[in-house]
């Protein structure tokens, strides 16, 4: 796309996102527009549309604002192309929904901004979207949907779960990636979750799953999965992991079940020739949410590059965690802190390639520390929907 059509896209976004409400609005009427002209693809979206208008809305921003940059969105647009086969949806369904995209901008943005000129650049930025999404589809000669056998479910927090699964046919994806993930029990309700294990010739995958206050899915999934039940997953998503390069340092940083993608890399490294010096943060705000660190105690053993530091905001756990979490001899102890703060201020990190997981807030929290530390923001991953 040329720079001027990447401007006005860029600049009318930006300004329907800056009126009161606007970005919560724009999606509300993108999915109104759209069921209205074609009923049959409400069919495809849960009863309670909240987290697919946030997620919505995160894709539409982060493509939006790297339209300049194609190396970058290109390849999220294919994924999400590959991604979205489970739906079953045909190239028609595309082009109302990218009719149903510049509707909803257009009513939004009103005729002062909205001008012809606007509109033609729009319709650019959406046909270039969909093609590549389509492109990518069509092109993916692996199953839309792959089935998982669920082989052990086990509660290791009140909140948490490990679920291991066998999948029914081999699933090629990057240690770091993630899936989309629907239960038998919550039909449409797709969910996001990391693998926390490379690929293996068993075909064995592993989830861990935290419990969402108010969420639909994750409480099924830790109270009441069985061994035995399948799931649905989607193709794999994400980058992050896929940039790193085996001759820079690297420096990981998690927090809670964000530990998944990073351990599934660090599981993967001793089979890569060499490996770098490498630093693992392990955050959580409790000690007991260092659910994982036994397995990472482990790697750190048999991988003299490996430094593993744990970091929880308190130092103890609650009165009510009946649980003691303690540390192996001849380990760092555990640091006391906001994990952001610990890890900038416990070393230079310039020139380590970083990757951050974790809640939305957290990551900000993480990448503005390092940024007034002196880090190019360039150095620091972390994906943009999950």
């Amino acid at each position: 796309m040329d720079p001027l059509t990447t401007s006005l896209v860029k600049s009318s976004f930006k300004s329907i996102g800056a009126t009161p409400g606007g970005e919560n609005a724009f999606a509300q009427s993108f999915y109104a527009i759209l069921f209205a002209a074609r009923p049959e693809i409400r069919q495809y979206f849960p009863a309670a549309m909240d987290l697919q208008r946030d997620r919505l809305m995160r894709a539409v921003g982060y493509v939006v604002e790297r339209l300049d940059s194609p190396e970058t969105v290109l390849p999220l647009l294919a994924q999400l192309g590959r991604d979205h086969r489970k739906y079953d949806i045909s190239d028609d369904h595309y082009e109302a929904v990218g009719e149903a995209l510049v509707t909803a901008l257009a009513g939004l943005a009103g005729p002062e901004l909205w001008t012809d000129e606007t509109e033609r650049a729009w319709r650019s930025a959406v046909e270039l979207i969909v093609t590549t999404m389509t492109d990518a589809a069509h092109g993916e000669p692996g199953p839309p949907t792959w089935v998982g056998t669920v082989l052990n479910h086990r509660r290791v927090l009140d909140d948490l779960a490990i679920v291991r699964l066998q999948l029914d046919q081999p699933m090629p994806y990057a240690p770091g990636q993630y899936v989309s993930v629907q239960i038998h029990s919550r039909p449409k309700m797709w969910r996001y979750f990391s693998f926390a294990t490379p690929p293996n010739s068993d075909r064995i995958v592993e989830f861990h799953v935290r419990r969402v206050s108010g969420g639909w899915v994750s409480p099924a999934i830790i109270g009441e999965t069985a061994v035995g039940d399948t799931w649905l997953l989607g193709a794999p998503l994400g980058g992050v992991g896929v940039w790193q390069n085996p001759e820079r340092s690297q420096l990981m940083i998690a927090e809670g079940t964000g530990i998944a993608p990073l351990r599934a890399q660090l599981m993967n490294m001793p089979r890569l020739d060499g490996n770098p010096p490498t630093h693992l943060f392990y955050g959580g705000t409790y000690p007991y949410d260092h659910y994982d660190l036994d397995v990472l105690w482990a790697l750190s053993r048999t991988s003299p590059w490996l430094t593993v530091v744990p970091v929880a905001e308190n130092r103890d756990n609650p009165w009510w965690f009946p649980g003691i979490s303690t540390v192996p001899a001849g380990m760092h102890e555990r640091v006391t802190g906001q994990i952001g703060r610990v890890v900038a201020e416990y070393a230079d990190w310039a020139d380590h390639d970083i990757q951050v997981v974790g809640a939305p807030s957290m990551i900000r929290t993480t990448k503005y520390r390092l940024m007034a530390a002196g880090i190019d923001s360039r150095d620091i991953h972390h994906d943009p929907l999950y």
